[in-house]
């Protein structure tokens, strides 16, 4: 389970990057353009649909680490359980957290993409009306 927290943050710290380079590009575009061009009001929209996605892959990004925190704390109370006989709660307990978080990370992600497909249909209109 580390591991697997391990290569999703790697995918959701990427994808925030990419967000993140996307909405400088995009502002950047907008503080080039004249105050009455008609592209200004798509760009504002995107940064809008990029914003969310951004905030749903931190969300993720966030409940992944907490998950990796969780399954490591599940090791570690799993071999303080079996020298000072610990109830086994303990570890069933944080090995339960992490799962949920995990599921969490999947919601947010899902999100996330969903909302990708915003940002294409605004280019869309842009370019193809």
């Amino acid at each position: 389970m580390v591991s697997a927290c391990g290569l999703l943050a790697l995918g959701l710290d990427n994808q925030a990057a990419r967000m993140t380079t996307r909405m400088r590009d995009l502002a950047k575009e907008h503080r080039t353009l004249a105050s009455d061009h008609a592209r200004r009001a798509t760009i504002r929209e995107q940064v809008r649909v990029l914003e969310r996605r951004h905030a749903h892959y931190t969300r993720a990004l966030l409940s992944n680490y907490g998950a990796l925190l969780a399954f490591l704390l599940t090791s570690t109370s799993a071999l303080v359980q079996t020298v000072s006989g610990w109830s086994r709660t303990v570890p069933l307990a944080l090995f339960g957290l992490g799962v949920v978080l995990l599921v969490a990370v999947s919601v947010f992600t899902l999100f996330a993409v969903r909302l990708s497909r915003r940002a294409i249909e605004l280019e869309e209109q842009d370019v193809l009306v």
